[in-house]
């Protein structure tokens, strides 16, 4: 045994993420614990690629013995389950890496989600956010982890209980893989089932099936293994020839997660380029949907060599795909690096993101109902490309959905909208918010429901910003209800209803006495088209923008603070008729009330009284008034 070898085992601590991560698993109940063994064998299967990937560059990796294989071998006697492959490997340095820190983003979202997890989540949960090592936990009093990197003669041995801290330290390479990594859980009795071969080979064919590498199996350590899983790459076999569970269990394999394809995308595409696409949009949202760095989750391969999981295969609206791209024509003897920025890439890029629109669009058509679920779960990140991507602004514009104030809770698309403009009507309104029920009572509705005009409802923080980037449709453009003029009087009132008369000249002195009384706080205060029940509402000027994108953009530190806002007022409003019947001895009461009136426009806009101390005293000044 070598000098290293016969060192003591050094025991360090997990890192605190890690350790928070261990003990939700050790601890927590949950209802499907079969997912670890599907995590494990895809860790294993992406070891052997990434040792195919190195061989390109390192051919003495390529001459080692024995072809890629994962091999699970099962002692009901010692209560163990071992997982070996023959790929990549880890050194001492890399085991201490990759397993006693988390790297990927979303550890903490996870651990917050798992700590509440219920039945139907629990299992979804764990491949969802990168953790599928430690998912081993569940089943497992002590896992321990041999591996010798392939080309070195040196193994490593890391240990832990998932109590808090873990051993590592240099293996006698007798004792090692002669290359790759062995897994090795030591059961919980109540997982002993994970021995039996009925079980293991079930779990085998039904949830890992379909990775590209081969998956034997020993009944006992001392037993010939035996194929269960031949490693043939599911993408491709013709389509004909896959079941509808298949692609399931390989969606669940490559995307690391438990729910189902909501749309299965497989094709080979023959021309200029050659590659095979496999990728699927999700039933649930990725917990990374909203991450910032929002990066892909495509696997690359070039002729069947893995050369990364997190290709940016697709625009970054289209994150959610999960599944992978294999090409004919990349080259292989360059860095990932390179490969990113290949011309033969960038058609890829092109095509692939043409077809899955393409298909998006056909089931819009095709299965309108299969189509509402995926726009009701992705819809907001779709949007994300009517800001980002010009060139397919059209063909997003046609995918879109919006609730409106004419749809009675439905689904609504563009064409559905301009097949019912009225007579003069120049634009397509919109009005941008936070929350659908109080955007579909916002005063500034008021005018356009009086006039049958449909007015899309956008509750996401994107529509603020992509209905400001130049977008029309059909030569409409796209106006807010809540910037600048309404220019109502264009459209006619339906048939039966008479034109609203004009403001008399004692509601035009009271606006103007509520301007002169609020004097900087406002941009104007003006009679109001838009108005038909409430007294006021607030606006952006006609030139400014407007006031969600206003607030956004100052949460965020993008602009010093929002513009001053237009107030205007209904002057048909019997509250606003007898505010400005009120004599000039009742100053103080009249400028108590335009005060009031802006402050109650300010909260109908979700916004707070600029002043709560002085709204308060004169909302109890008028009561008092009112009740004395």
């Amino acid at each position: 045994m070598t000098t290293a070898a016969k060192a003591a085992p050094e025991t360090r601590p997990f890192e605190a993420d890690v350790a928070r991560l261990l003990h939700l698993m050790v601890h927590s109940v949950y209802s499907d614990k079969d997912v670890f063994l599907r995590e494990l064998i895809s860790n294993a299967a992406d070891a052997c690629e990434k040792l195919r990937y190195e061989a390109l560059s390192d051919p003495a990796l390529r001459d080692e013995d024995g072809k890629a294989a994962i091999t699970l071998t099962l002692d009901p006697d010692g209560r163990r389950l071992t997982v070996e492959d023959n790929g990549i490997g880890m050194s001492e340095a890399e085991l201490a890496e990759a397993l006693g820190t988390i790297a990927r983003s979303g550890t903490r979202a996870f651990m917050e989600r798992i700590a509440g997890a219920k039945d139907a989540e629990d299992s979804r949960l764990i491949g969802q956010f990168g953790v599928g090592f430690y998912s081993g936990f569940m089943v497992a009093d002590r896992i321990d982890v041999a591996s010798r990197r392939a080309g070195t003669d040196a193994a490593a041995l890391w240990t832990s209980d998932g109590l808090g801290a873990y051993t590592i330290a240099a293996l006698d390479v007798a004792e090692a893989p002669a290359r790759g990594t062995r897994v090795t859980l030591h059961l919980k009795a109540e997982a002993a089932r994970y021995t039996e071969v009925h079980t293991v080979e079930g779990l085998v064919k039904s949830q890992s099936g379909h990775v590209p590498v081969p998956i034997l199996l020993k009944d006992r350590p001392d037993d010939e293994a035996r194929h269960i899983a031949d490693g043939a790459a599911l993408w491709t076999r013709p389509k004909a020839s896959i079941t509808p569970e298949e692609y399931a269990d390989f969606y669940r394999s490559v995307a690391g997660q438990f729910d189902a394809p909501a749309l299965t995308l497989h094709y080979r595409a023959e021309g200029l380029h050659d590659y095979s696409v496999l990728t699927f949009i999700p039933e649930t949202k990725p917990f990374d949907l909203f991450d910032p760095d929002r990066t892909g989750r495509i696997k690359l391969y070039v002729r069947r060599v893995f050369i990364t999981d997190d290709a940016e295969i697709l625009p970054r609206y289209l994150r959610f795909v999960r599944g992978l791209i294999d090409s004919d024509d990349l080259p292989l003897n360059v860095s990932r690096e390179m490969i990113q920025e290949s011309p033969i890439l960038a058609a890829i890029q092109k095509g692939v993101a043409n077809r899955l629109l393409s298909e998006l669009d056909k089931l819009a058509a095709g299965a309108p109902e299969d189509y509402l679920k995926i726009w009701e779960t992705f819809g907001a990140v779709l949007k994300e490309g009517l800001y980002e991507d010009y060139a397919r602004r059209e063909t997003l514009l046609g995918l879109a959905r919006f609730k409106t104030t004419t749809s009675a809770g439905a689904w609504r698309s563009l064409k559905d909208y301009a097949d019912s403009l009225k007579d003069n009507q120049t634009a397509i309104y919109y009005a941008v918010g936070d929350d659908l029920d109080r955007l579909a009572t916002a005063p500034q509705l008021e005018g356009f429901r009086a006039r049958g005009v449909e007015v899309l409802l956008l509750p996401d923080q994107i529509d603020s910003f992509w209905v400001t980037a130049g977008v029309d449709y059909q030569g409409k453009p796209f106006k807010s209800v809540t910037q600048g003029m309404a220019d109502l009087d264009l459209i006619p009132l339906p048939e039966g209803q008479d034109a609203p008369a004009p403001a008399s000249d004692e509601v035009g002195a009271f606006i103007g006495f509520v301007k002169a009384t609020l004097g900087d706080a406002v941009a104007d205060v003006r009679p109001s088209d838009r108005l038909t029940e409430s007294a006021v509402c607030l606006v952006a000027s006609d030139q400014g923008m407007d006031r969600r994108l206003e607030m956004l953009l100052a949460k965020a530190g993008q602009l010093p603070a929002a513009a001053r806002p237009v107030l205007e007022i209904n002057p048909r409003h019997a509250l606003i008729a007898r505010l400005a019947a009120l004599g000039e001895s009742e100053g103080s009461l009249r400028e108590d009330a335009a005060h009031l009136l802006f402050d109650e426009a300010r909260i109908a806009d979700g916004e707070p009284p600029v002043d709560p101390r002085g709204f308060s005293a004169r909302l109890a000044r008028v009561i008092g008034r009112a009740t004395g």
